[in-house]
């Protein structure tokens, strides 16, 4: 049973300190852009990969303050904010979260697609985007050039991480990022490429053969120094990687052969995009604040002191209302508590009451059943008692002995007239109830006309024959 591979290389993970050194850059447009500069973002935001949100989708309504909320949870250093006027294209690259902010205009701009259609062969890898560009500042030092190219080139090299060439891999080195100076036209130039490292000292067809995965092949010719002889001779790239323009390796490189102390000519292949940039301001904030430079505007002593003490007043009023307000909030919150502490009290108060209340009707109860009785015992079987009997009256007791016949006849004297009474009774109620004078009959009700008809009132036909309609 085979055994699996062994790692030998250890991969060192990064430290918590290490992530957060290292410059994190959102790029996003701002307001109606075209297609084509929405393009350029896309292109823009490959370049400053891994450390960027390269699949970011940002709404039109999106504010500058939205990206500074979002800013520290997702451990953002810079941004790249491309929008587009009516005067052209413009660029602003500002730190986040205090500034300051540069203001370019983009006189020009190649997509990334137009740059490699110029290529005979283009080179395109997804592995040389998992790691960071190497910066390169061409034509930016020099004092009398003025401090806002300083800043310039600060603000420029803070946007991509460090790299210390003591330990760094020479492997992790693919790509490079140009900015040049160009101090005739006063034009910043954006480059991007990608390394390509080649031997040295060999044709052309040598070197497709020592740098090809597969062998060329040899159907055409009779002999493999045919294929040799046939580009003996040297190129113009062939002259540029002579032995003054190559360089030993250090380490262990990327493709076939680049293995450590060999030497190899380095080349430059541009993946694109290709901009011309024009600084045109310098803002003290996160595109606001005080304008540092302006490109057109100069202003002199004294109108930049007015500005200074204009800005101070608005700032002094901003703290001053914000307090105010602070305190607003302050005197809500205690009105509000004290509020709900007396509907507290009221409502504990009530209780109070009602359980005084629950007390004293026990208590009554609790008399009135008396301190021997237990409520809790259980009842006691009930007795049943011998109903009292009613004594019956006897003969004796109601005068039998003095009974007599004309008792009997006033008795029956007094049924006679009852009897009377009750049949004249019968008799007034068989005969019909009389109707009052007053009562008055309801009157009929009109008959409703029947839809779609109008109702109209006709003439009364007369009785007399002269009063025919004629």
């Amino acid at each position: 049973m085979g055994h699996g591979r062994k790692k030998k290389r250890t991969h060192a993970v990064p430290s918590q300190e290490e992530i957060e050194k290292i410059p994190k850059t959102l790029v996003v447009k701002s307001g109606n852009v075209g297609r084509s500069v929405g393009t350029l973002v896309s292109d823009v935001r490959h370049v400053m990969e891994p450390n960027t949100a390269s699949k970011l989708k940002e709404r039109k309504t999106n504010k500058i303050k939205d990206y500074i909320a979002v800013s520290s949870q997702l451990g953002l250093t810079h941004l790249m904010l491309f929008s587009q006027t009516e005067a052209g294209t413009n660029l602003r690259i500002g730190r986040i979260p205090r500034g300051p902010t540069l203001y370019f205009r983009v006189n020009k701009y190649s997509l990334a697609k137009d740059c490699l259609k110029l290529q005979r062969t283009p080179h395109v890898s997804d592995a040389e985007y998992k790691t960071s560009p190497l910066i390169i500042l061409n034509n930016f030092a020099g004092e009398e050039k003025g401090k806002e190219l300083k800043l310039m080139t600060a603000m420029l090299q803070n946007m991509f991480p460090a790299i210390n060439p003591s330990t760094m891999h020479l492997s992790d080195a693919r790509r490079v990022v140009l900015f040049n100076y160009n101090e005739a036209t006063g034009m910043v130039d954006f480059r991007h490429f990608t390394i390509v490292v080649k031997p040295v000292g060999v044709t052309k067809g040598v070197k497709r053969v020592i740098m090809a995965k597969n062998l060329p092949s040899l159907a055409g010719f009779d002999d493999i120094s045919e294929y040799v002889l046939r580009e003996a001779f040297a190129s113009e790239s062939d002259v540029e990687d002579g032995p003054e323009n190559s360089v030993t390796l250090p380490q262990d490189y990327v493709g076939r052969g680049n293995t450590k102390n060999e030497q190899r000519a380095i080349r430059l292949l541009e993946l694109g995009p290709r901009m011309e940039l024009r600084l045109m301001k310098i803002e003290g904030g996160l595109c606001e604040g005080d304008i540092l430079y302006h490109n057109y505007v100069h202003k002199t002593k004294s109108q930049l002191e007015k500005e200074a003490r204009m800005r101070q007043i608005k700032l002094t009023r901003q703290a001053r209302r914000r307090q105010e307000q602070e305190q607003n909030v302050e005197r809500k919150k205690k009105v509000k508590s004290k509020k709900v502490n007396t509907a507290k009290n009221e409502k504990t108060s009530d209780d109070d009451r009602d359980d005084e209340y629950d007390d004293d009707s026990m208590s009554e109860a609790e008399s009135d059943i008396g301190p021997s009785e237990n409520l809790d015992a259980e009842p006691k079987a009930k007795v049943a008692l011998p109903k009292p009997t009613r004594p019956r009256a006897s003969a004796d007791d109601f005068g039998a002995d003095e009974y007599n016949e004309s008792d009997d006849d006033d008795e029956g004297a007094d049924n006679a007239e009852m009897d009377g009474d009750e049949e004249d009774y019968a008799e007034e109620e068989r005969k019909p109830a009389k109707r009052s004078k007053t009562s008055k009959s309801p009157a009929p009700k009109k008959a409703k006309p029947a839809k779609g008809r109008p109702a109209t009132s006709r003439p009364a036909k007369s009785s007399k024959p002269g009063n025919k309609r004629k």
